[in-house]
Formats: C-alpha cells, structure tokens, sequence
C-alpha cells in the first residue's frame, strides 16, 4: 500500500498539464459569425458601439492607433479583426486575418476614429497586405502582416504607435489591450456596447507553454488569463500596448473559451522589429 502511495505521488507531480486547442478556422468559426452579430447589433437605432472580455468600454480617442478591421472573403463573407496603426499609413495585423487554411480576404476596410465598425470614422480600404513569408496558419506562428494604407490617416482621435524594440520580455508587466471582441463566453453582442480595453498581465513563456506547447514560440507574447480577464473570439490582431509601446497582436487563446482563466497569445513584436521597420 505504501509502495502504491509513493508511486502515486510521483506519477501525480510529474503529470502534465492538460494542453489546449486554439481554433484554426478563425473567420469561419469567429470571424464571419462575429461581423454578422457587430452589423446587425450597429443597425439597431440604439447602438452606441464593441467588445473584450472583462473589459471596460472606451472613450472615443483613447485608443488613437486601434483600427478595427472588415476583411472581405473569396467566398463572399465578411469577418472581423483588429490593428495598429504604426505609421501615418501602415498598419499592423495578425496573418491570420488576412488568411487561413480554409478562408483567404481579398480585402479589409480599415476604420479609425470610431467605436462603430460598420460605420463612421475614418475608413481606409487595402488590398496590400503584406504577410509574413514564414507565417504558418497551423500553429499560428511568425502571425504578423503589414498592412500598407493608400491614404494617410489622421486626427483628433487617430494617431500611430510606437513599437517596441529590444529584449525586454515584460514578464509581470501590465499591459492595455483594446479590441473589437466579445465581452464574454456566450454572450450577445448588444445595441449598448462600446470598444473595450482590458488591462493585462503578460507571462512568461514557460508558463504559457503548460497550456498551449504546440503554439508557443520565442517570438509568442503571452498574457495571464486570470479572473476572466482576456482578449476574446473576434480580437485577432488587436494590439497589446505597454508605456506607450505596441508589444503584441492578438493571435490565438484556447478554442474552448475565453472566460476560463487561460493564457492568450500575441505575436511578439520585438521579435519582428526588423521585419516591421523595414516596411514602414
């Protein structure tokens, strides 16, 4: 009995974590869906704005740089995104957005200046976006695309971002995100929401990797999902910022929800400064 106990006790601190999925069909699965409730939420003669789990709506500029994203589909469907914009006329997004294993855009509507999506601000339309030569939509790795604006971009209530630079890896520090997601699991998108920005930590990536191994890479950001605090379904590409610096775009969190005190992953954008500025 003893020997069982022992036996036991060892097998119980060497087990691994259960890991989990991320969904790999974001615009069938997330995208499409969310930008038919946003529309249809918009059109209701109340409307006042969006979404992020946990999160607090925002007033109009205090997020200059966020620019929600409509992608038009081959297929003919609409999804949504999120971005950064980084120069009077680039903007940062996830690959993910732009194309998948099964859904590829043709092209985003850009909109700034707005806590509508589907109408208002300043709306810039691109068919250049320019994606990572080494992105891999099965593990969502090198998750970045450029997205070049044939018109400059500016306001009282639009202006850029710097990006970070470095290797700082900003385990334990509190970054803003802002995005155009749901609030939470299984909730409606209704006529009295408003953009959303959420206050997250970022962790290291060990830690990350305990739930996610098979998506996280040196060049993955990974913040803490605890008390139902996170990025959510439709923020893919919405930007992590830290002291004025864009750190990360949103990239995946577990297929099963976002309310379950996960982690959520970003792409690291001090992993691509190079990349970046060679592009701006």
């Amino acid at each position: 009995m003893k020997l069982f106990l022992v036996i036991l006790g060892v097998t119980a601190a060497f087990a691994v974590p259960q890991q989990e999925s991320i969904e790999l069909d974001y615009h069938g699965k997330i995208g499409i869906p969310m930008a038919a409730r946003i529309k249809a939420a918009e059109e209701a003669s109340d409307f006042d704005g969006s979404r992020i789990v946990g999160g607090s709506p925002s007033q109009l500029g205090d997020f200059p740089y966020v620019g929600g994203v409509i992608v038009n589909l081959v297929s003919g469907a609409q999804s949504v995104c999120g971005s950064a914009l980084v120069s009077a006329n680039r903007a940062l997004t996830a690959a993910h957005c732009w194309t998948t294993a099964s859904n590829k855009g043709i092209l985003m509507t850009v909109v700034y200046g707005s806590n509508h999506l589907f109408s208002g601000g300043q709306r810039v339309i691109t068919n250049n976006v320019q994606v990572h030569s080494e992105y891999n939509a099965a593990t969502r790795a090198n998750d970045i695309a450029m997205l070049v604006l044939p018109t400059v971009v500016s306001s009282e209530y639009v202006k850029p971002i710097a990006i970070a630079s470095g290797n700082n890896l900003y385990n334990g520090v509190v970054g803003s995100a802002a995005g155009f997601g749901i609030v939470s699991d299984g909730t409606p998108i209704t006529t009295g929401q408003t953009l959303n920005h959420v206050d997250l930590t970022v962790i290291s990536n060990q830690e990350c990797a305990r739930t996610f191994a098979a998506f996280v890479v040196s060049s993955t950001l990974c913040v803490s999902g605890a008390n139902g605090k996170s990025t959510c379904t439709g923020d893919g590409g919405s930007p992590l910022v830290v002291d004025g610096q864009l750190i990360g775009l949103a990239s995946f969190e577990s297929a099963s929800g976002c309310q379950r005190n996960l982690p959520a992953g970003f792409t690291r954008i001090t992993s691509y400064n190079t990349w970046i500025r060679s592009r701006l």
